[in-house]
């Protein structure tokens, strides 16, 4: 188990710098001169060669590239071009809202997806599995963000109870955080509970149907029974996997929902810093963003062996 968690240690920080290397690489064949962007159209050529040289882009792109990545594991993303700000503050304080608001969703739609699934395939054949079938197949196809309208036009519009958007942070007021982060936890949730839901539902079929099971149930335990104590660390193994991507997924599905609630989130702040041409703050939210999914990632990788003990002894 320890060699695997290294072997996996090692694929993250090899993952991270060739993700690093395309990142920048992408960032520097963008058409156009970030100095004269952030100046405006009509700065002088000194102009522009003084502020190369102020943030080093006159320099050549490998000495540029160290210096990012070294800044980086220090937690210095750089100054902005546009402003002139520094970059990682902006990045720490969206990143928690970000935070806050992808494991919300993910938790929620676990708590939803796990026992209706459960139920879905032990009462298959009956209407009301097969209703809860049919809902989570709907629920697949809502994108999130029209999910994230109907409840703005049903819960915040029709009946007021919750704000259409801003963001308050707990230390501000609990009350007033809470009711600002149900509507885009649930928009967010719904459609992910969906997919989880026919996941868990399939998962939990298959295990249903090993012999281990049919000899439990040979022995005198119920189906319900020998489900939890034999079946449902087995059917976890799909459904951990799944829930990982999935809360890979929701990092960048929480780009258009922080827009439509107007929340200071890691994706506002992209949007954001694209529409400024700011490439330091796009180079270092990316970098966020893929280090976030790679941890994820990393993370679903210890799990599952850890769940399945033949993975475990397999490592």
């Amino acid at each position: 188990m320890l060699t695997y968690a290294v072997n996996r240690a090692i694929q993250f920080a090899l993952s991270l710098l060739v993700a690093s290397v395309v990142v920048f690489a992408l960032m520097s064949l963008l058409p156009g001169n970030a100095a004269q962007v952030a100046l405006g159209t009509n700065a002088t050529p000194e102009a522009v060669a003084a502020l190369e040289a102020q943030y080093g882009l006159d320099r050549p792109p490998l000495i540029r590239y160290f210096d990012w990545m070294g800044g980086m594991l220090t937690g210095d993303f750089g100054t902005s071009y546009v402003t002139g700000a520094e970059i990682t503050p902006v990045i720490v304080n969206s990143v928690q809202v970000t935070a806050i608001l992808v494991i919300a969703a993910i938790i929620l739609s676990i708590l939803i997806a796990v026992p209706l699934g459960t139920f879905a395939a032990l009462e298959q054949r009956n209407w009301i599995g097969v209703t809860i079938s049919a809902i989570s197949q709907v629920g697949i196809a809502i994108p999130n963000f029209l999910a994230a309208i109907i409840l703005v036009i049903i819960f915040s519009l029709t009946l007021g109870w919750f704000p259409s958007q801003g963001w308050m942070a707990p230390i501000e007021g609990l009350g007033g955080f809470l009711l600002r982060l149900v509507l885009p936890v649930v928009s967010l949730a719904l459609v992910q509970a969906a997919i989880l839901t026919r996941y868990v539902r399939s998962a939990v079929l298959d295990v249903m149907r090993e012999d281990y099971i049919r000899t439990a149930r040979a022995k005198g335990l119920t189906r319900t029974k020998a489900l939890f104590v034999h079946g449902l660390r087995n059917a976890a193994i799909p459904v951990i996997t799944v829930a990982g991507v999935q809360l890979a997924t929701l990092l960048v599905g929480a780009v258009i929902i922080e827009q439509i609630f107007v929340l200071p989130g890691i994706g506002s702040e992209l949007v954001r810093a694209v529409a400024n041409r700011d490439l330091v703050a796009v180079q270092g939210i990316v970098m966020v963003l893929v280090l976030l999914v790679l941890i994820i990632n990393l993370i679903v990788d210890i799990l599952v062996p850890i769940v399945d003990p033949r993975i475990r002894n397999a490592t």
